[in-house]
C-alpha cells in the first residue's frame, strides 16, 4: 500500500489530458471566444460570421473517423450525413463500422506493439536475423516493461480500492468528507495509509465522489484495459471482425453499427465540428451547415492501419471534404497501405486533419502514426496535424499534455476544457488534442461551405496562413499560432 502515492501521481497525469476537472473555470463555447474581446485566445467563429451574413452555404461532409457516433443524440441527430446510395456490402445508414460483423462489435484491442510482438512469435523466431530479429528484440522488452508496469499497478490500485471501500463502508456513508478520514480510527497500516492519502487528495476542494468517479475509478479501469487487453498477448479480438486481416486490400467487411460499444470519443468529437449551432443545447458547433459522416474505426486501444486505410477511402468515397482523425500510435505495421489511402484522398481533393497526441513529446523526433510523410519520403500537402492550445495567452497556453514539433506540427486549435456531446444526449468537458483537431476540421468545413471553390490545399494554406502567432508556442509547431476562423475567411475572400 506505500505505493499508492505513485498511483495518484499516474492518476492525475491521465486525467489532465482527457476529462476535464470539474473544480476549474468552465466556460462553455470558449473555443469560438475571440481574444480581444473576450480575454480568451480561442477562434473568434462568432465574429467570423459577422463576415458571412447574406452569404448562402454549400453543405460540406465531415467524415469523423474514431470510436463511434450516438446517432441519436439530441444536438447531432439532424446534421448526420445519411446514405443516399446502399449497396451490398455499403448498407450502412450513417456510415460503416470495420470493427464489427454480424457477431458483434470489438471493443477492445490490442495496441500495436502488442500486434507485432505477436506476429513475430507466430514465426520461428529463433530464425529471425538482421533487422527483424532486433526489431523483434526491442518491442518485446518495450512490451514486457509496459504490461509489468500496467499488471503491477492494476494490482496495487485493486488492493488501495478494496481497502478504501472497507474504510467508507464502516463510515456508514456514502460521500465521506475530509473531516469523516481524519477523524476515522483505522484498525491496521493498510487503513491508516487510506485515511492520510484520502485526507491529503480532499484537502484541494474535492469531495469523494468526485474523486472517485474522475480519476480513481477512471484510472483503475485505464490499467485494467492496458494489463488485461492492450498489452496482452494472448487477447485479440479480431474474429468477431471475420475479415482475411493479412489482405490489406480488402475493403468489403464491418457493419453499418457506427455506434458501437461506446461511443463517447466521436460523440464529443461530433458535437466540436458541427453541434447545431443557437439551439440552446450542449455548444456551438465550429460549422453551421455540415453533414456528420461516422466511421468507426478506433477500438479502445490501437486502431489498426488496415481500418484506417480502408476508412480514409469510405470517406472519400462518399463525398467527405474534410476527415478529422483524433487518432494516432507509436508504431505502424502496414504504413503502405495507409499511405496509398491517403493520397487516394488528396487526390480527391479531400482534406485531412488530424490530432498530435497527448504524450508532451516532440513528434518531429518521435514516431507518430498515421503521418503525413509517405515511405518514399515525399510529403501529403493537404494534410493538418494540430495541438492543443488553453485558454489564455500567457505560459499555459501549450496545453500540457500536448505533443509539438516545429515541422510535424502546423497549428495550435482550443484543446482544454472544451465542452461538446457525449452519448445519451449528455455534455461533458473533456481536454485533449482529439478536442483541438475537430475544431480546425470546423473550421475547414466553414471555409469549404462558403468558398466552395478552393481547393483542399488552399484552405489548409490559408488556414496556416492566418493564424494568431504567439511567442508561447513559436518553439511548438509550425506557424506558432492558435488557429483563427475570422481571420481565414477574411483572407478566403480575398482568394
Amino acid at each position: 500500500m506505500k505505493r499508492s502515492a505513485k498511483f495518484f501521481l499516474t492518476i492525475s497525469r491521465l486525467t489532465a489530458g482527457t476529462r476535464f476537472n470539474a473544480h476549474a473555470q468552465q466556460i462553455r463555447n470558449w473555443q469560438n471566444k475571440d481574444l480581444q474581446k473576450d480575454s480568451l485566445f480561442g477562434i473568434s467563429t462568432e465574429k467570423a460570421y459577422g463576415l458571412l451574413k447574406g452569404k448562402k452555404p454549400t453543405t460540406v461532409i465531415v467524415a469523423v473517423i474514431d470510436a463511434g457516433v450516438d446517432t441519436l443524440h439530441e444536438d447531432l441527430k439532424a446534421i448526420l450525413w445519411v446514405n443516399p446510395k446502399k449497396k451490398a456490402h455499403d448498407n450502412g445508414t450513417f456510415g460503416w463500422s470495420y470493427l464489427g460483423s454480424a457477431k458483434g462489435n470489438v471493443h477492445y484491442d490490442n495496441l500495436e506493439l502488442t500486434r507485432q510482438v505477436r506476429q513475430y512469435e507466430l514465426r520461428d523466431t529463433t530464425k529471425l536475423s538482421g533487422s527483424d530479429l532486433m526489431a523483434y528484440h526491442s518491442e518485446k522488452q518495450a512490451l514486457q516493461k509496459q504490461y509489468t508496469e500496467a499488471k503491477n499497478t492494476k494490482q496495487g490500485m485493486g488492493s488501495f480500492i478494496a481497502v478504501l471501500d472497507r474504510v467508507v463502508a464502516k463510515t456508514g456513508k456514502a460521500d465521506p468528507t475530509l473531516a469523516d478520514f481524519r477523524t476515522y480510527q483505522p484498525v491496521d497500516e493498510g487503513e491508516k495509509h487510506i485515511c492520510a492519502t484520502l485526507a491529503d487528495i480532499l484537502k484541494t476542494n474535492k469531495d469523494y465522489l468526485e474523486f472517485r468517479k474522475n480519476e480513481l475509478d477512471p484510472s483503475y479501469a485505464h490499467f485494467k484495459e492496458q494489463a488485461d487487453y492492450q498489452l496482452n498477448l494472448s487477447y485479440d479480438p479480431r474474429p468477431i471482425v471475420g475479415d482475411d486481416y493479412f489482405n490489406s486490400r480488402q475493403r468489403n467487411y464491418g457493419s453499418p453499427d457506427v455506434m458501437g460499444p461506446d461511443p463517447t470519443h466521436g460523440t464529443h468529437v461530433a458535437g466540436i465540428i458541427a453541434g447545431i449551432r443557437g439551439n440552446g443545447l450542449g455548444a456551438d458547433g465550429i460549422a453551421d451547415d455540415v453533414r456528420v459522416l461516422t466511421i468507426r474505426t478506433v477500438p479502445d486501444g490501437d486502431e489498426r492501419d488496415k481500418d484506417v486505410a480502408n476508412a480514409i477511402r469510405y470517406a472519400t468515397d462518399h463525398g467527405a471534404k474534410v476527415i478529422n482523425m483524433s487518432f494516432g500510435k507509436a508504431y505502424s505495421s502496414d504504413k503502405r497501405v495507409v499511405d496509398d489511402a491517403v493520397r487516394y484522398a488528396l487526390k480527391k481533393d479531400v482534406l485531412l486533419v488530424q490530432a498530435a497526441g497527448n504524450s508532451n513529446e516532440d513528434i518531429d523526433s518521435v514516431s507518430n502514426f498515421p503521418n503525413r510523410r509517405f515511405l518514399d519520403g515525399k510529403e501529403g500537402g493537404a494534410y493538418i496535424v494540430v495541438g492543443a492550445s488553453g485558454l489564455h495567452a500567457d505560459s499555459t497556453l501549450k496545453a500540457s499534455f500536448s505533443n509539438y514539433g516545429k515541422t510535424a506540427v502546423d497549428v495550435f486549435a482550443p484543446g482544454v476544457q472544451i465542452y461538446s456531446s457525449i452519448p445519451g444526449t449528455k455534455y461533458a468537458y473533456f481536454d485533449g488534442t482529439s478536442m483541438a483537431c475537430p475544431v480546425v476540421a470546423g473550421l475547414v468545413a466553414l471555409i469549404r461551405e462558403y468558398y466552395p471553390k478552393l481547393s483542399a490545399v488552399q484552405v489548409k494554406e490559408i488556414i496556416l496562413r492566418s493564424v494568431v502567432k504567439s511567442d508561447f508556442l513559436g518553439k511548438y509547431c509550425l506557424t506558432g499560432g492558435v488557429v483563427n476562423a475570422y481571420n481565414a475567411l477574411q483572407l478566403a475572400a480575398e482568394y
